[in-house]
């Protein structure tokens, strides 16, 4: 079949039942439409190719498909003129997000202010520390106590009523907008709460909702999936189904018992899925972080994770925004094998993409005080399409995962188990000299399998230092803070900050006496913001004053140099293992990186550096000293160096 002919007959035949169903606002706005045509004319055919490869068997496909383009209409039409205004900017700027002005922060509502309303007031304080994207993490409607955080959403409407309203969220993206901030919310689309509007309708019996999702009489398709599944979280509930007794189904629960995996083989769940997006989208919401991408298609003997339908979805899901929203981008969370977190990042998929890689490393470098694994990784695994970009973080709300690969540790003659198994004594603070103070997350006692819990601070050593140790180890767990952090500043992408490392915010162990918190470590690292504490920042005799002073000038310098937007990322190898080096290059600017991972000043030979072809003469432009590579360099404990190319 010629995809192409027929995507095109398709659309000659839809337009026009199209025009006439919006015929009232087409002579209202006419040029509007003329946008809107024009986009779905460039856009169609993609979309068209991929809902036939996943439901063009379907006897009904052609209906799914004009109600479809009925919803990308109204949408559209709904749409206000300062967003229509917003997707023609970022239609003649595709890179906007490539830029080094760009800095991320991300946090809980009710943690960092209460509620909608308190993150308004806070806007002075983002356009301080530099923001331009803001996460807001999972605000919606959802079940009473346990809720995964936010993730079992019970409506995509609906703002929790503690924290506002949909209103307020609205207003407080067209205020951010106004200040040059985006604003970023996730899409928990791979799965709903039990009691979303169309759970709870199949609960009722409604075999249509019941169609929303994967529903069973009995263990027959469970057993046959789950030959082939692997468990996510084993603890709450073996395999991948859950029994619900009152009405007698199981079902399909990839990670808790109160979220529903969606059934993406129904076309009717797309399109109500796309509803859902474009509402968010009409919302003033710029970038959605999409949830748990890896799990969305599922497919009898196969693991139902990365399946090349759950890239088609994706795909599919940005065809549709950039007809309807084109200002509108995706995140990527998939923390999964490294070589499967790359294939969800692409233009037509997800324009940028959280890189679990480079955190897990940064924390294995610091640990190990050895560069070879993060150098080698980087080196292979870095380079994405020139119009994406990494999301680069050190911490986040998760827990940390250590997601390397055990190929390219294998390289270099570690074994990737036994890797982590260190890693999980060094930073629970049970490896002897560690300076770490984190939790076992998710941990296996029978096979000593754990990720981590803790705030960058106290994983970084600062908790050890202020309550065991002396300044020197203070000034050191600052050091590897900043060490850590200058490398998601420096070294492409959006550098995204978890609100509250930018003051050394330690672990806080209250979580423990809440009755709903204490079995999730992850609490740890989400204490509500200590306002009293950010109201030192400015005091460099504080804790929170010397890090955030020193934060802050190394976010300035990152918007001085156009080096650190969208360039060329070049990974170097140098002798030393405790070094870990990098060139930024836009254009005739070049800057050379380099970092020293170990509390002992390392030397490097000045040829070393002119071999790389990197010239003579630097000056660094964190200290403001000049450099010749005629001398040696010494670079002092988790000392680093932005050294640019004297032209």
């Amino acid at each position: 079949m010629d995809l192409s002919r027929e995507s095109k007959r398709t659309l000659d035949r839809l337009e026009p039942r199209l025009e006439t169903r919006f015929a009232d606002y087409i002579s209202k706005h006419p040029e509007e439409w003329q946008v809107f045509e024009a986009r779905l004319n460039r856009h169609f055919e993609d979309l068209f190719r991929i809902l036939h490869h996943l439901y063009g068997e379907h006897y009904d496909f052609f209906y799914h498909i004009e109600e479809l383009l009925g919803v990308l209409a109204s949408y559209w039409a709904q749409r206000s003129v300062e967003l229509k205004t917003l997707d023609a900017e970022r239609e003649n700027n595709p890179d906007w997000f490539q830029s080094n002005q760009m800095l991320g922060g991300v946090c809980y509502v009710d943690l960092f202010a209460g509620n909608l309303k308190g993150v308004q007031e806070k806007i002075p304080y983002f356009k301080e520390l530099g923001l331009t994207y803001l996460h807001l993490m999972p605000l919606f409607r959802c079940p009473e106590g346990e809720n995964d955080g936010g993730y079992a959403i019970s409506s995509y409407r609906e703002v929790n009523p503690a924290l506002g309203s949909m209103q307020e969220l609205s207003n407080l993206a067209r205020l951010l907008r106004g200040q040059g901030i985006s604003l970023v919310l996730d899409f928990v689309f791979n799965h709903t709460s039990n009691e979303h509007e169309w759970a709870l309708k199949a609960r009722a019996g409604d075999p249509d909702y019941q169609s929303f999702y994967y529903m069973f009489d009995d263990r027959l398709m469970p057993d046959a999936y789950e030959r082939t599944l692997r468990e996510i979280f084993p603890e709450e509930h073996p395999g991948a189904f859950t029994y619900f007794p009152e009405i007698g189904k199981w079902v399909w629960t990839t990670f808790h018992s109160n979220q529903w995996d969606l059934n993406y083989s129904n076309p009717v769940v797309f399109n109500r899925m796309a509803e859902e997006m474009l509402f968010l989208a009409n919302a003033g919401v710029e970038v959605l972080r999409l949830d748990a991408v890896a799990f969305l298609w599922k497919q009898m003997g196969t693991n139902c994770e990365n399946l090349p339908e759950a890239h088609m979805l994706i795909q599919a899901f940005n065809s549709i925004a950039r007809i309807s929203a084109p200002a509108l981008i995706f995140k990527s969370e998939a923390i999964v094998h490294p070589d499967e977190v790359v294939r969800y990042i692409h233009p037509k998929e997800c324009q940028i993409s959280y890189n679990p890689l480079l955190m897990a490393l940064l924390w294995n470098t610091l640990a190990t005080r050895q560069t070879d694994l993060l150098t080698f990784s980087m080196q292979e695994r870095f380079k994405i399409h020139p119009r994406c970009a990494w999301v680069n973080y050190v911490r986040c709300h998760d827990d940390i995962g250590w997601t390397f690969s055990d190929e390219d540790a294998a390289q270099l003659g570690i074994n990737g188990f036994d890797h982590r198994r260190f890693l999980n004594e060094f930073y629970t603070g049970k490896f002897p000299g560690s300076f770490a103070r984190g939790l076992p997350f998710q941990e296996n006692p029978r096979t000593g399998d754990a990720r981590i819990s803790g705030t960058c601070a106290s994983l970084a050593g600062l908790e050890k230092a202020i309550y065991q140790e002396t300044e020197r180890e203070v000034e050191l767990a600052l050091r590897r803070i900043l060490l850590i952090h200058s490398v998601i500043l420096s070294i492409g992408g959006i550098p995204l900050i978890y609100l509250g490392d930018e003051i050394a915010t330690l672990n806080d162990y209250r979580y423990r006496e809440d009755p709903a918190k204490v079995r999730d470590s992850r609490w740890v690292h989400r204490p509500f913001a200590d306002w009293e504490k950010y109201k030192r920042r400015h005091d460099e005799t504080t804790m929170e004053g010397k890090l955030y002073s020193r934060l802050r000038r190394l976010i300035q310098l990152r918007k001085e140099i156009m080096a650190f937007g969208g360039a060329q990322t070049e990974i170097l190898t140098l002798r030393s293992k405790h070094l870990f080096s990098y060139v930024r290059q836009l254009q005739n600017e070049r800057v050379l990186a380099i970092c020293n991972f170990s509390e002992q000043p390392q030397i490097i030979d000045g040829n070393e550096i002119r071999l790389h072809g990197l010239g003579y003469h630097f000056v660094d432009l964190v200290s403001g000293q000049p450099y010749s590579t005629i001398n040696d360099l010494m670079l002092e404990p988790y000392q680093f160096v932005w050294l640019k190319v004297d032209s």
